[in-house]
């Protein structure tokens, strides 16, 4: 197992009450958990936003070629990365959340 430093005010700000009284491992997977949900919401919401504008998955939108029909508009193209982003985010937030709940093995 390895052993990482922490600043001594980073180690306080770890022991305040917030947290609870787990170990600091415990409190920083706590962290990371909170941190992974808030951005799986964020991709989340942006998906959810993206399919109702255009009445469609990413999947759909990609292949019927939405960018090329609406003649590569700046909205239509940045609405394309953020989405593709979004969906990308989205499957690697879940990821990372199911690899930090696994139990760790010894």
């Amino acid at each position: 197992m390895s052993e990482t430093m922490l600043l001594e005010r980073t180690r306080q700000f770890l022991e305040e009450p917030l947290l609870g009284e787990q170990d600091l491992d415990t409190k920083v997977r706590l962290l990371l958990e909170a941190e992974y949900l808030r951005r799986l919401g964020r991709y989340r919401r942006l998906d959810h936003t993206l399919t109702q504008k255009y009445g469609m998955t990413f999947e759909e939108f990609v292949a019927r070629r939405v960018v090329q029909q609406k003649g590569y508009t700046w909205e239509v193209e940045t609405d394309a990365m953020d989405w593709e982003t979004a969906v990308g985010g989205i499957r690697t937030m879940e990821r990372k959340l199911q690899e930090l709940r696994e139990p760790e093995r010894v």
